[in-house]
């Protein structure tokens, strides 16, 4: 079975001879391959909706793999038992969504040894919210396919307790009165942009570290719109809500900015 860039990004993700449990499985293509290639000894397909899982279903009995992978119906983690599994996959849904799955149900999801994670929106925030709850992230990928970038993480339990968040916050964040205060390694947390988010939660630490070329071409392109829009916006008849949006596109841009720096050198 041939992989799309983004599905083939996530299975080099899962550690091999784990158990696999594929929150949202689709039409079943990554637990097939991953068996197929003897790198996961069974699976667990799970999704919401009836259709794709019976297109799983096909799938896996397409290629013969019954006996390796099991489907079941299930709204997120509410049709799987803590220690069915070791490795986590949810991927191609938006940022709130995992986040309520990986809430709920929260005691199954902490018998995993890895989570396996893709948001597709608010990434910033779901990396703040993956700390807050006492998993790290210890690798990024990104991948670029058909005009969509792709972010996605492998995670672990345990290496980040409330006062290292805490720290990380203090030490990676600045009050400032104004966005004119930016630098390559901080991002202003001021009235207007109560929810501001550091560097390293906008665009993953190992995508900076690293100077991930895909990430770099979504910086590249993030700046250009953020100048088009600040152009259109400039034109505009002034008002409160145009100045209002104006700063903050302008924050963005500073912030995109900040992230081609660390490029440079």
């Amino acid at each position: 079975m041939q992989l799309s860039l983004r599905l083939s990004a996530i299975a080099d993700l899962v550690t091999e001879g784990n158990r696999l449990v594929d929150v949202g499985c689709d039409h079943g293509y990554l637990p097939v391959y991953l068996i197929q290639q003897k790198k996961i000894p069974s699976a667990i397909a799970m999704d919401v909706r009836k259709g794709p899982l019976s297109r799983a279903q096909e799938h896996i009995q397409q290629y013969g793999l019954e006996e390796y992978i099991q489907t079941r119906l299930s709204d997120g983690l509410e049709g799987l038992k803590a220690g069915e599994g070791d490795t986590l996959v949810i991927a191609g849904m938006g940022g709130p969504l995992m986040e309520r799955i990986l809430t709920d149900g929260r005691s199954v999801r902490d018998s995993f040894s890895e989570l396996i994670l893709q948001p597709q929106s608010d990434i910033p925030h779901f990396r703040r919210f993956i700390q807050s709850e006492g998993w790290e992230i210890t690798e990024e990928k990104m991948v670029e396919e058909d005009g969509k970038f792709y972010p996605m993480m492998r995670v672990v339990y345990g290496a980040c307790l409330k006062n290292n968040v805490d720290s990380f916050t203090k030490n990676t964040s600045v009050k400032a009165a104004s966005s004119e205060n930016l630098h390559a390694d901080e991002w202003a947390e001021t009235p207007e942009n109560p929810a501001a988010y550091t560097l390293e939660e906008a665009f993953g630490k190992y995508l900076l570290q690293e100077k991930n070329p895909v990430l770099f071409h979504y910086l590249q392109r993030e700046s250009r719109i953020r100048s088009q829009i600040l152009e259109q916006l400039e034109t505009a008849p002034k008002a409160e809500a145009v100045t209002a949006r104006i700063l903050e596109v302008k924050e963005e841009a500073q912030l995109i900015a900040a992230a081609l720096a660390e490029y440079e050198g």
